[in-house]
Parts: structure tokens; C-alpha cells; sequence
């Protein structure tokens, strides 16, 4: 009945699913574990009529103009300049640490002077990773760069990866930079935005193709059975010969046989206010003392109107694979690079079976990436 597929139903899987019954002509099955579409993006309204987004916040944002004009076809946009703050004492700093930053914590006297230096070192608009900043010789350079790693980065990294700055992959490390700008923007690229009816109801649309059946609530596991001896894929019994396309996470899907790959998750502790106001931001980072990395108020996100607000506190935590968690970020490490490379080469035994996404390929992407690469994997099985 089917002529591919797509185990999962977050971005990776909704692109490459539409892709392949659109543009292809395909049979597309999707079979998505959880009650609900759209992964780790879906949203809903609580029990107070609050949009929320269940798995933490997800702020749009792109430079690439065939991914935003891909997903402006199954929604409208909510022109949002995501901004946080990071409580530090009793002031909040914009984050990443600019130059506005710089003035907050120095003065507007000095701070002229040290934006002065650093725009001359670096160049306007650099994003300068906080451990580069580190190694620069000037001691006025060095004061700003272990200001910003003790108050902003080392313990909220600590909080946030269970590890020491420098254990972490430089590729982490370089997405908390510096910014030689006074754009208090968490991000600078040209398209920024949420879904203007909520990503639920983008994914609704994307996965609403004739072509494409959605499976809620199922796990591909009791489905789809991978014989390694025969290198063949079999769906409910019979043998199947279209593509695969996984986006869940590898080992598990191969039963964790060398062992589990190192995650991080977070718990999020959801609460109401009966107030117009919590903090008057979208995203306020604890980047010292307390056990939460930060918290997000929806209705800053959203531009929803409503009188109460709901906030949630994100916790991080060590992956393990119990009941309710789920796996948020990669470890990224040599160590862990080789043992996914193990599972990795068990899928690659199996024609026509292709891993996609933050989980079966144990990286981190952005919506947009991701997108960009779903569309492109799916185009390339035409």
C-alpha cells in the first residue's frame, strides 16, 4: 500500500513525508509515537487557554529564503524579534553579551571605550565564541571575557551539559558567542517569527496531503522490523522495499546493543499566574545559583492576548531512557561520535533506509536546517 516510510513527525519527517507525496507522487506512511504531530515544536493551549509550547520554547529563524518560502506555504507569520535576558545578581543582561551588554556592566563611559576595542579587533557584527575571547592577550579583553564566563556562561553550561566548559565540543561551545553589535536580537537572520496559528497547525497542514497517511500513538517498532541477517526491511510482516526515511533515535531503534548514546533532557515545570505579567520577557536565563536554566513566558513568544500568563522552568538533566523523558541534545564528543558510528553502520546494511534529524543523526540542527535538509534528502529519492 505504501511507497515510503517516515518513522517520526517533527520537522525532518512532516518536510521529507510532504516532499515525497507531493512533488513524487508517493504513498507515504508516517508513524509517529506520541499522541500528537510535530515533535519536539508541538504546541497547545493549557487549561487556561494559554498557546504553550509543550517541549520548551521553538522561536523560528532562517536566511534561507527557499526554506521560509517552503513553510509559508502552510502558515503565516508572527514578526517576532527573539530576545533573552540573563539574570546576573539583580540586573538583566542582554545575552548573547553585546556591546549594550558591555555598557549595562561597565558603564556608558568605559563601555564606549571597550566597544571601541572590541569592534576593532573583531569587526563589527563578529559573533566572537566566549572561549576564543578567553585567549586574547589584552588585559581589558580578558576582563570583559572572564566576566561574561563566570556570570553568564560557566555555570548555566554547567547546569545546562553536566560538564566543564572546555569538555564540551567546540561546535556548542561557539553557539554562545559574543556580539560585536548593539542588536539586543538573540539571532540575526533576515526572517524571524512563529507560526501565526502555532507550529500544531503548520504541521497539520504540511502533513495534510492525500498522499500521506499519519499513524498517532504507534510505535514503528511494532511495525516495521529490521532483519539484520537478511538486510531487509519488513512492514506488518511482508517484506517492504520502499524507502525508509528514521528520525527517532538510533540506538534505541537497534535495541541499544553497544550501549545508550549519551543525551541531555530537561523536565519543565509549567506554571499559571493570574496576572497580565510575569517578567516581562519571553526568555530570562538563571545563569548562577538556581537549578533551572531558564524560563520562558509564552505569551512574549506568541503576542497572544490574554489576562493570565503561563511560564515554565526548564531543568536539565542526564538522559537515561525512563519513563517520559526523551532525549534533547546530543553529548557531542569523540567517544560518543564512535559509538554512534557503530549503530550508524547497522542502518547502513539496509538499502534504501536513510537516518534524518537530531536523534538518528546525533547532531543539532535548527528548524531551518533541518527543513533544508528533509527537503533535500526527499528530493534526492525522486
Amino acid at each position: 500500500m505504501y511507497d515510503a516510510v517516515v518513522i517520526g513527525s517533527g520537522i525532518a519527517g512532516a518536510a521529507a513525508a510532504r516532499v515525497l507525496a507531493e512533488e513524487q507522487g508517493k504513498r507515504v506512511l508516517v508513524l509517529e509515537r506520541r499522541p500528537h504531530i510535530g515533535g519536539n515544536c508541538y504546541d497547545q493551549e493549557d487549561e487556561y487557554g494559554i498557546l504553550i509550547h509543550r517541549y520548551g520554547p521553538h522561536i523560528f529563524h532562517t536566511g534561507d529564503e527557499e526554506v521560509y518560502a517552503w513553510l509559508s506555504r502552510f502558515t503565516d507569520w508572527y514578526a517576532f524579534g527573539h530576545e533573552v535576558v540573563a539574570r546576573v545578581g539583580e540586573q538583566l543582561l542582554p545575552v548573547p553579551f553585546n556591546l549594550n551588554t558591555l555598557k549595562l556592566v561597565y558603564g556608558e563611559e568605559k563601555g564606549e571605550i571597550l566597544a571601541g576595542k572590541l569592534t576593532d579587533i573583531f569587526g563589527a557584527g563578529a559573533r566572537v565564541p566566549i572561549l576564543e575571547l578567553r585567549r586574547q592577550q589584552d588585559p581589558e579583553i580578558q576582563a570583559i571575557a572572564d566576566f561574561v564566563y563566570e556570570n553568564i556562561f560557566l555555570k548555566y553550561t554547567m547546569k545546562q551539559w553536566g560538564q566543564k566548559p572546555e569538555e564540551i565540543d567546540p561546535a556548542v561551545t561557539g553557539r554562545v558567542p559574543v556580539v560585536i553589535s548593539y542588536d539586543n536580537r538573540y539571532f540575526g537572520d533576515k526572517y524571524q517569527g512563529m507560526p501565526k496559528d502555532g507550529y500544531t497547525s503548520m504541521f497539520e497542514k504540511i502533513l495534510g496531503h492525500p498522499g500521506i497517511e499519519v499513524r498517532r500513538g504507534r510505535d514503528a517498532r511494532e511495525v516495521l522490523k529490521l532483519k539484520e541477517k537478511e538486510s531487509r526491511v519488513y512492514l506488518e510482516g511482508a517484506g517492504f522495499h520502499g524507502a525508509v526515511i528514521y528520525t527517532g533515535a538510533l540506538d534505541e531503534l537497534f535495541e541499544c546493543r553497544y550501549g545508550r548514546l549519551p543525551y541531555r533532557s530537561l523536565r519543565f515545570d509549567f506554571e499559571h499566574y493570574e496576572i497580565p505579567d510575569y517578567q516581562g520577557h519571553s526568555v530570562v536565563n538563571y545563569t548562577v545559583s538556581e537549578d533551572f536554566t531558564r524560563i520562558t513566558e509564552f505569551k512574549h513568544l506568541t503576542g497572544q492576548k490574554a489576562e493570565g500568563t503561563t511560564i515554565v522552568k526548564e531543568y536539565p538533566f542526564a538522559y537515561r531512557g525512563g519513563a517520559g523523558e526523551i532525549p534533547y541534545y546530543a553529548i557531542m564528543n569523540e567517544e560518543n561520535f564512535a559509538l554512534y558510528g557503530k549503530y550508524a553502520a547497522l542502518a547502513e546494511k539496509f538499502p534504501d533506509f536513510y537516518l534524518l534529524g537530531r536523534l538518528a543523526e546525533y547532531k543539532y540542527y535548527n528548524i531551518d536546517a533541518m527543513a533544508a535538509r528533509a527537503i533535500a534528502l526527499a528530493r534526492s529519492l525522486a
